[in-house]
């Protein structure tokens, strides 16, 4: 705990924006992090509640009450510390994390939770500027080899801890630099991408080998999957050459929405509009497409579908309405009902309030309407729900103007040829079947073959995918050696 009055002294402080005239100038980070004197405040905010339930509420199990205390009395060196012994990557999480761990804070039965992302985030980048963030290589090396397909959050993390371990690890990504949807699916806007670089020097050092352009199993991928592979290996080569084998790709399939006009040029998902944004930002060619002066309409009310927003208006869109199917939900959560729980509230994200967002609730897309093969409008329908059942209201329907669509709908499921190329068996959604707890954890059918993050879970969060790159490891390592010391 902090300062045991300090919940009843101190108000919750968030973190400094850039005004949005500013940041729609360019895809740097807006987001101040605390001053020393602001985190300590935050921290001496988190009361003896008895029982920490931010501690379960997060999927990694840091230990905030720990460092919330450590900020509040100055002890940074130890706070980091404590920050790492359950989460590798804390510059990732305490950037995009919706931050679960805040919704279940005692505090927030009744007032405004701990600021512990905000903590968080200026613990590690602190870190990073006094130089406590070194690379940690092993001691004695085991000997024993590991492939990690996938280079996101969750194969970033199981390759770290193995090779603290000793073990000699590579990991394949099919695109050209290293992060997975870290890297191309979040925008630099909301995480730069140096952090992803340094990170991989400090995996690097510590013995970690990369490989990028590299596609396993699988050398056709479904349509709006972005592949740079120049290379293909197969799984049966891989399997020759490791020990075991993690597979950790993303979950990239996208959601499509097959209703007429979907051919139409300016229909597209989303991660086409966004990859290609972070490439351009990151140097490479221009961003073929453009929002530029459009109407755009995006399709999904998630994260993705905010990031295609913000990125809309640093393009200079003329118009943003993004769509969700479901109905609006309360801007108030009911906190006696849902608490410790992650709640369904209103959310309002930075780039919804970068321009006038038009958001519209319980609506549904019936065709795409253009002129001369190119997308001139969305003809839409208002739906209602009833006894779980979605069904159109009469009379509603309506043209939206849009002359750019992106749909931000969700994943469904991993590229199913890199699981079938290793015969590994699938659950209901398509993904890696694997259990998460007891002997034999994290393992697939196959021998020696393992998957994590949203391979074997689906489309998830990143804080999820840590969690089970982590956990992996351990169960790779008790594979290898028989037993293992990494923590799970």
């Amino acid at each position: 705990m902090g300062k045991p009055t300090g919940f009843l002294e101190y108000q919750r402080l968030s973190e400094a924006y850039q005004p949005v005239t500013a940041r729609l100038k360019n895809y740097k980070e807006f987001v101040a992090a605390l001053s020393d004197e602001q985190a300590a405040i935050q921290g001496a905010r988190c009361m003896d509640c008895g029982i920490p339930f931010c501690n379960n509420g997060c999927p990694v199990n840091n230990i905030i009450p720990d460092w919330n205390d450590l900020v509040y009395r100055g002890n940074w060196r130890e706070a980091i510390e404590v920050l790492h012994s359950t989460n590798n990557f804390p510059e990732f999480t305490g950037r995009i994390c919706p931050a679960p761990c805040e919704a279940a804070c005692t505090l927030n039965i009744n007032s405004d939770a701990v600021g512990i992302k905000s903590i968080e985030h200026a613990i590690i980048d602190k870190a990073w500027a006094q130089g406590w963030v070194q690379p940690q290589p092993a001691a004695v090396k085991t000997g024993k080899k590991v492939a990690v397909v996938g280079s996101g959050p969750a194969g970033l993390a199981a390759a770290q801890q193995l090779a603290r371990a000793g073990h000699d690890v590579t990991v394949f990504e099919k695109n050209d630099r290293i992060g997975g949807l870290l890297r191309y699916g979040i925008p630099d806007f909301k995480m730069e991408k140096g952090l992803i670089d340094r990170r991989v020097e400090q995996m690097q050092a510590e013995g970690v080998v990369f490989r990028t352009g590299v596609v396993v199993g699988a050398k056709d991928l479904p349509k709006g999957i972005v592949n740079d592979a120049t290379e293909v290996v197969s799984a049966e080569q891989l399997q020759k050459d490791f020990d075991a084998v993690v597979l950790a790709g993303g979950s990239e399939v996208p959601r499509d929405l097959p209703v007429p006009g979907r051919e139409l040029e300016g229909v597209h998902f989303a991660l086409e509009f966004l990859i290609p944004q972070n490439k351009q930002v990151a140097g490479d060619a221009p961003n073929p497409i453009s929002a530029a002066g459009k109407d755009v309409v995006v399709i999904g009310g998630g994260d993705t579908g905010s990031d295609c927003v913000g990125t809309s208006y640093r393009h200079g869109a003329t118009s943003v309405t993004q769509f969700e199917v479901m109905p609006q939900p309360p801007e108030q959560e009911h906190k006696p009902l849902t608490w410790p729980y992650w709640p369904i509230k209103l959310r309002t994200s930075s780039s919804h309030v970068e321009g006038d967002t038009q958001r519209e609730y319980a609506i549904g897309t019936k065709e795409f309407v253009g002129e001369n093969g190119k997308l001139t409008g969305v003809r839409t329908v208002r739906l209602e729900w009833k006894d779980g059942r979605m069904a159109e209201v009469p009379g509603t329907e309506k043209l939206f103007p849009a002359q750019r669509v992106f749909l931000a709908m969700g994943f469904t499921n991993p590229v199913g040829g890199v699981l079938e190329a290793f015969g590994v068996d699938k659950d209901a959604r398509g993904n890696a079947k694997a259990t998460t707890d007891g002997e034999g954890c994290y393992a697939t059918n196959v021998e020696k073959v393992f998957a994590a993050g949203d391979m074997r879970r689906g489309q998830s969060l990143v804080v999820w995918a840590i969690r089970e790159g982590r956990q992996c490891a351990r169960a790779v390592d008790e594979f290898l050696m028989g037993e293992s010391v990494l923590p799970r």
